[in-house]
């Protein structure tokens, strides 16, 4: 598992008053946690918390690779947000950079800047099952969009095994959604057959439990669903310790770590060395 770690993301309380104080403390102590639970990236996300996008995530950049050598997922969809942030990543340690759908409306060729910036940085990218009508409701328009998600990054140069593609789930708890946990796994299942490599399957895996009153456990029950199915990488909070368990049981249970009785132990050890340019 693949495993983004999640927390220095301005929606958290904690890093928006580290970024409107310029306070580095909060963010060099998230990086070095979350770097030592097992995370393979560190996701990189102003949010809404400052109007200087640009010049906030060259801060959170510059902040968080001084603290650790875990390289960075650099989150925007806005283009030159996160061009900004590709200026001050040291992107020898490897990038992952998220999230572009396949289109906008304002902007049609918005996946091939993504892939034009994750080339020339030698990195990864993260793409949605997202177009310029939103995000389907069905599996079969979930499916044909990662299809042209896959055909038009290959055409752009992008390897299948340097694209992660994100389902994008929902929240449980919103009307209608509650279908939309096993319309993804279907889903899944067809992406992973879409070439060889395939893909790797993502997932921001917090959205799921928003506004619900058991986010673990939820969130907990999914990422072992999700991983039964072929996914192999998400956004997650790695500080959540029985979600790491979890993780790593399923890892052992599908024969993709060896058994010992340090187990637990042992997928932490090497969780970081799972990114696809190691």
């Amino acid at each position: 598992m693949i495993a983004i770690g999640e927390r220095i993301n301005g929606m958290f309380t904690d890093v928006k008053d580290a970024i409107a104080a310029k306070d580095p403390a909060p963010i060099v102590s998230l990086a070095k946690r979350q770097a030592a639970a097992g995370a393979a990236y560190l996701d990189i996300n102003v949010g809404t918390a400052a109007a200087d996008q640009a010049g906030t995530i060259k801060w959170l950049v510059e902040t968080a690779q001084a603290a650790v050598p875990t390289p960075l997922c650099l989150d925007s969809q806005k283009p030159d947000v996160i061009r900004a942030g590709l200026s001050a990543c040291d992107t020898s340690r490897g990038v992952l950079l998220n999230s572009s759908p396949l289109n906008k409306k304002s902007d049609p060729d918005v996946l091939a800047r993504y892939v034009e910036m994750a080339n020339s940085a030698g990195g990864s990218l993260i793409a949605l099952t997202m177009d310029r009508e939103g995000v389907p409701q069905n599996i079969d328009r979930r499916v044909e969009i990662a299809a042209e998600l896959l055909t038009r990054c290959m055409e752009l140069g992008l390897a299948p095994d340097r694209l992660f593609i994100d389902p994008i789930i929902l929240p449980v708890n919103v009307p209608g959604a509650q279908a939309q946990p096993t319309n993804i796994l279907a889903a899944i299942d067809q992406i992973r057959l879409m070439s060889d490599p395939p893909p790797h399957i993502t997932m921001g895996l917090s959205n799921l439990s928003q506004g619900t009153t058991e986010r673990s456990l939820i969130n907990r029950t999914f990422l072992a669903m999700a991983m039964s199915h072929g996914a192999d990488s998400a956004i997650i909070d790695v500080l959540d310790e029985p979600l790491v368990d979890i993780v790593a049981t399923v890892e052992m249970l599908m024969n993709k770590q060896i058994y010992s009785d340090s187990f637990l132990k042992a997928y932490r050890s090497t969780a970081g060395g799972q990114r696809p340019d190691k």
